[in-house]
């Protein structure tokens, strides 16, 4: 069976990486960008940093600010607004998932019309979106470089999963200089998300031996840099691989797609507005229990990848160490103990696994559950 491989055309990761990427705009012509990030990366001053450096290559910047943890419809109309207003020819998106997600709403938009909740699902743009550049700054969704565009739609309390070829950036760029000052908390649940989309990746009913090296190598960092990356902030080398993890992990899922952790954790950041890597973070384990039904053997390539001996163990002991590798890390880097700690109630969850089973990233679990099994996977988690 063919399959496809989705990635940026360009992608610079490193440190410096801000500069050339810089240069390679230049070089492609732009001269007017729309930013899109958030109100903190301008009140510490690095939105001005990138709008400086890009007055010095001639490009003008106008900055959409606006954008929100779980960015929203309202979000992209609002950004959008302000592309057509000052006539913008690109869009840069500078910040994590929320600000990469929100820039391609706008830019998807931008060139195909009407509304973002037109393009909900699989490949539903026409044209290809307005040439968006991604600067990263947090190491964990690879949203600068994937085909993956999350959107809450405020009035059903949801968030969109838009999964379209035409999202992928043009330019992805990974510095860890910009890494470098975000806080512990979240390096832990960004982190903690890339090594979800890792794990989803490989489980995947997708995966292709190219995906599988990405993920299992992608594991394999994470478990070796995240907890002193959320301990050491300062530390440029922890942060860099880091990088290249979250890098890695993207690669793994932009092309094997993901599973159930992110379709449920989709309806906790919808439902609640709870940051997404917490929730992937106390869902993975749980996820992965009901997976190992029919992953066992791949479960225990992660335990593997994750510093355990599994060479005495059968396939269902590999994935039960799997399942408490996961959870020691999470505890190691302070994820809170379970949903109940972050405000998910019981009485909700027969609503969120409704919308669970309806996301798109769900298609691809190695076993396709009922309403009742997410539902105990939902109340597992508690």
């Amino acid at each position: 069976m063919a399959a496809k491989f989705f990635i940026p055309s360009v992608n610079v990761l490193g440190q410096g990486a801000v500069d050339d990427a810089i240069g390679d705009i230049q070089t492609l012509g732009f001269k007017r960008a729309l930013i899109v990030t958030d109100k903190p990366l301008v009140s510490i001053g690095l939105v001005g940093q990138i709008a400086e450096k890009l007055g010095q290559a001639g490009i003008s910047a106008t900055v959409f600010d606006g954008v929100q943890p779980n960015p929203t419809v309202g979000n992209v109309e609002a950004g959008l607004e302000l592309l057509r207003a000052n006539d913008c020819d690109f869009v840069i998106s500078l910040g994590g998932g929320s600000p990469h997600d929100c820039a391609k709403g706008i830019a998807l938009v931008a060139t195909n019309g009407g509304s973002i909740k037109d393009y909900e699902g699989l490949d539903q743009s026409a044209k290809p979106q307005l040439p968006l550049v991604a600067i990263n700054t947090t190491a964990g969704t690879a949203s600068e470089m994937t085909r993956f565009c999350i959107i809450t739609d405020e009035s059903r309390h949801i968030k969109m999963a838009i999964v379209d070829k035409h999202t992928t950036p043009i330019i992805s760029v990974n510095d860890p200089e910009l890494m470098l000052k975000k806080p512990a908390s979240l390096t832990a649940a960004t982190g903690m998300d890339a090594l979800t989309h890792a794990v989803e990746a490989y489980v995947s009913t997708a995966a292709n031996p190219i995906t599988d090296a990405c993920a299992i190598k992608a594991i394999e960092l994470i478990h070796a840099n995240l907890v002193n990356a959320v301990e050491h902030g300062d530390n440029i080398q922890a942060r860099e691989q880091m990088a290249y993890a979250q890098f890695l992990a993207g690669m793994a899922f932009n092309n094997a797609s993901l599973g159930y952790v992110h379709a449920m954790a989709h309806q906790l950041g919808g439902f609640y507005d709870l940051p997404h890597g917490v929730c992937n973070a106390l869902l993975l384990p749980y996820v992965q229990e009901y997976n190992a039904q029919v992953a066992a053997p791949r479960l225990k390539d992660v335990a593997k990848a994750m510093g355990v001996d599994v060479s005495a163990m059968s396939d269902e002991q590999g994935a039960a160490a799997a399942i408490k590798a996961i959870k020691e890390l999470a505890s190691a880097v302070k994820i809170p103990e379970n949903l109940t700690k972050i405000g998910v109630k019981a009485e909700d969850i027969p609503v969120l696994a409704e919308n669970a089973l309806k996301d798109a990233c769900g298609f691809t679990n190695p076993k396709q559950a009922t309403h009742e099994e997410i539902c105990q996977i939902f109340t597992n988690a508690l």
